[in-house]
């Protein structure tokens, strides 16, 4: 039955205040699960440095955990769409190993995708704005806008936390869509038909072009499932470039849909411990964060992994909505450098002034 233009009614639907997320998406690992993740990667350490896209479950064994792990992507995609594992001991592993641990639970759930023109399959989320000067959004300080990112699941990983605030801020965007069709639905129409997007300019320029060719959906609907894809900082670059003729109505719709996200009736915060790992189905979440009080010192700021994952089992996304490519992956990946999304190398890198040429 066709969803698009009436509301959806579905456990994805819903408002922040309305729901308790550690009863409904909080899992805490028990000492069996600890101990048995702390064998995986005694395990894969045992092979050497093992590059991240070689990082398997073969390489990385876990049995319950990974069953756990297994069931994620049914869980997001027919419960709320939010998940956060928490208990992993931060202080007993280093930042390195933190990450190996990270990338071997997301191996259970998916395929690693990669992220940026660097080729990393790994982001680094944390403010070094004063290091590179034009960072992309994820790379510098304070809050960020409501939006949904270009993969099925996000996974962020807490190294470190902020000083204060920092929390994470994440809404429905089938409640988001429910809002507009009962209040703007003319701006909602808008969406549906889409906006043209636009890439930050060394992205583009390493990949297969920097503006969407075709107008992108922000809601769609394809075999009875609304897909949700609400680029908001894309569709923001391609209207304050110039060269995209957004109308009065068109600019009005990225505002509304942004405030809607945003707004306190929809909107839950949940707050990063360090260790804590979130997982969100992105083709029905929308998410950013609080302002946030940051350390000065480099490797004592706020700082997540961020993982995009592809998961096999899911249909494809729409492809009306897909606007990086695999081909635009292809071409950023031929930038990656072994083991270079290892926190110990990115301060290195950083330290060093190098990847300074990131561009707004």
């Amino acid at each position: 039955m066709a969803r698009i233009g009436r509301k959806i009614e579905s456990a994805g639907a819903w408002k922040g205040p309305e729901i308790d997320w550690m009863k409904e998406g909080l899992h805490i690992f028990s000492e069996t699960e600890l101990a048995e993740i702390d064998q995986a990667l005694s395990h894969l350490l045992s092979h050497g440095d093992v590059d991240f896209p070689d990082i398997t479950p073969e390489n990385f064994p876990l049995d319950n955990v990974g069953a756990l792990m297994r069931t994620i992507p049914q869980r997001l995609s027919e419960g709320r769409g939010f998940l956060m594992l928490r208990g992993l001991p931060r202080d007993k592993y280093t930042d390195d190993q933190m990450t190996r641990i990270y990338f071997g639970l997301g191996s259970y759930i998916g395929t690693p995708m990669t992220q940026s023109y660097l080729g990393d399959i790994l982001g680094h989320v944390m403010d070094v704005s004063d290091y590179e000067p034009k960072s992309r959004g994820y790379r510098k300080g304070g809050g960020q806008l409501m939006h949904t990112d270009s993969c099925d699941i996000i996974g962020l990983m807490c190294l470190k936390s902020a000083i204060s605030g920092g929390e994470s801020r994440i809404s429905s965007a089938l409640a988001v869509y429910n809002e507009m069709l009962e209040i703007h639905l003319v701006l909602l129409e808008i969406l549906e038909e889409g906006l043209y997007l636009k890439r930050t300019d060394e992205d583009g320029r390493r990949a297969t072009r920097t503006f969407s060719e075709h107008r992108v959906p922000f809601f769609y609907e394809e075999n009875g499932q609304v897909t949700c894809y609400l680029p908001t900082g894309y569709a923001r670059l391609a209207e304050k470039s110039g060269k995209c003729d957004y109308s009065e109505k068109e600019s009005e719709a990225l505002y509304r849909v942004r405030k809607v996200s945003a707004s306190p009736e929809l909107y839950l915060d949940m707050g990063f411990k360090e260790g804590d790992i979130q997982f969100l189905n992105n083709r029905m979440m929308v998410h950013g964060r609080t302002d946030y009080q940051d350390a000065k010192e480099l490797h004592d700021r706020r700082h997540l992994l961020r993982l995009w994952l592809q998961v096999k089992q899911w249909p494809p996304m729409p492809e009306k909505q897909v606007f990086h490519t695999e081909e635009d992956r292809r071409l950023w990946s031929q930038y990656r450098q072994p083991l270079g999304e290892l926190p110990s190398i990115h301060y290195k890198k950083l330290l060093a002034g190098e990847n300074t040429e990131m561009v707004e």
